[in-house]
């Protein structure tokens, strides 16, 4: 019987890379159900690191794509100085999903296959990282390396009409960006903040009142969530024999915080390096590692960028006539980037 520990996205990736496999497998959760900690809220399932579309990817591993989601090929940024920058793409660029417990979530659709591949999962089960397990999926924490940044607002029912819309600006979101997600009927606000934590609050609310006047924000029956997000990049994710995976490794975008994908896709490598017999370090770092070292330096060179280099982005990625593909080329190693690592 190999035990996992954690019911995300990337805990259950690997139960079901296992399970497809023949092996039993029990996952133990400390919440009552999977998405705990979401509740309802809308976030970016990214479609660019790859050339493949990101639902081809999910299904090539095994992964359910059961879930709702919305194509998102279209997006309204606004910069600091008022200006409305239309990002128009062939493909989509990201699928809006959402998380938590509903039916129609990806934790939930996650969750139906595993234990339809038999996997059983105890929920209301509390162990930490000295729980005797085969893979860690715990979730951030402070061991995990050092708080990325935070993602703080609401989630509600809205009559708005789909759709997503942000802003960079460092008076909303401090090194990050704003953002509203809409869909079906429900919504998402908050500010992805990478510094002045403290200050929150003020951000919440200037984000809140900024997305009011540019595109009639709407919000009923809000509830304020929030998350943080830790980023590491491990020498080892295998302590005392159990597998890190996900952010319970420090593995996370550091760019922009997009870790649906890198948190998948290190459940399953977990879940490989036990079928096979092979090395989990080597199987992540194969899968991973350039990924995340691109991602720190282009951390290093958004945090120097600041309004105006903002809007100088938003106004090139605009002008491209594929700003996925572009995307794509910004999120693996370039020269320049290679060049830059030492500084990131």
């Amino acid at each position: 019987m190999l035990t996992v520990v954690g019911a995300g996205p990337a805990g259950l990736a690997a139960a079901i890379t296992l399970a497809r496999a023949g092996r039993n497998v029990t996952v133990y959760e400390s919440a009552a159900g999977v998405g705990h900690r979401f509740g309802g809220d809308l976030q970016g399932l990214e479609n660019w690191t790859t050339e493949e579309d990101v639902l081809e990817s999910l299904q090539a591993l095994g992964i359910t794509t059961d879930f709702s989601l919305l194509p998102c090929q279209h997006a309204t940024a606004f910069d600091a100085f008022g200006e409305s920058h239309q990002i128009k793409s062939h493909q989509p660029f990201l699928y809006l999903v959402e998380r938590g417990p509903a039916s129609h979530t990806l934790d939930s659709a996650m969750l139906r296959q595993a234990q339809s591949l038999g996997v059983e999962v105890c929920f209301n089960h509390h162990v930490d990282s000295t729980f005797p397990s085969d893979i860690y999926a715990g979730g951030p924490s402070a061991a995990n390396g050092r708080v990325l940044a935070i993602s703080v607002g609401y989630h509600f029912e809205t009559d708005m009409q789909d759709g997503f819309w942000v802003i960079c600006d460092n008076a909303l979101a401090p090194g990050g960006y704003a953002y509203t997600l809409v869909m079906n009927g429900y919504g998402t606000v908050k500010t992805c903040m990478f510094s002045n934590f403290k200050q929150q609050k003020k951000y919440v609310q200037r984000t809140v009142e900024t997305f009011t006047r540019l595109i009639g924000l709407r919000m009923h029956n809000e509830q304020s969530n929030g998350g943080v997000g830790h980023f590491k990049i491990p020498t080892t994710a295998i302590k005392m024999d159990c597998l890190r995976v996900g952010e319970a490794a420090g593995f996370q975008d550091a760019l922009w915080g997009f870790g649906i994908r890198i948190a998948i896709d290190s459940g399953v490598a977990a879940a490989r390096a036990i079928l096979e017999n092979r090395n989990y370090d080597s199987l992540w770092k194969e899968a991973l590692y350039p990924l995340l070292e691109t991602s720190k330096v282009n951390r290093m060179i958004f945090n120097n960028l600041g309004n105006r280099g903002y809007r100088a982005f938003l106004r090139h990625l605009k002008s491209r006539s594929d700003p996925r593909h572009y995307l794509f080329k910004q999120y693996h190693p370039s020269l320049i980037k290679t060049l830059l690592r030492p500084l990131s």
